[in-house]
């Protein structure tokens, strides 16, 4: 093999490695890139999850404010309810006795 064609050789095959990375590196950028309709949806999800969220935390203080007042109104009715059948039994007791005197 002579000099020149060492020569050629060599730049040939420092070519093919110089395309062959150029390409690898293509297909790397081409796969890892991002498209900027995608940044957008995510965008756009990411304020719709933030919303969904705010909604759900009202939802949720809602609900328990709900549920405080409910309790307390069932408390309040069975407070009530208690002093009913109390009256009722001495009322009963008293007619009782009135019965019995009479």
């Amino acid at each position: 093999m002579s000099r020149t064609e060492f020569i050629v050789v060599t730049a040939i095959v420092l070519f093919a490695a110089f395309v062959m990375g150029w390409g690898a590196h293509w297909l790397v950028t081409r796969f890892t890139r991002v498209n900027p309709r995608d940044v957008d949806e995510f965008d756009r999800m990411s304020r719709e999850l933030h919303e969904a969220e705010e909604t759900r935390d009202e939802a949720i203080t809602y609900l328990q404010q709900r549920e405080a007042e409910l309790s307390n109104r069932l408390a309040q009715s069975e407070a009530e309810l208690s002093a009913a059948m109390e009256g009722l039994r001495v009322a009963r007791a008293e007619a009782e006795e009135l019965r019995a005197r009479g």
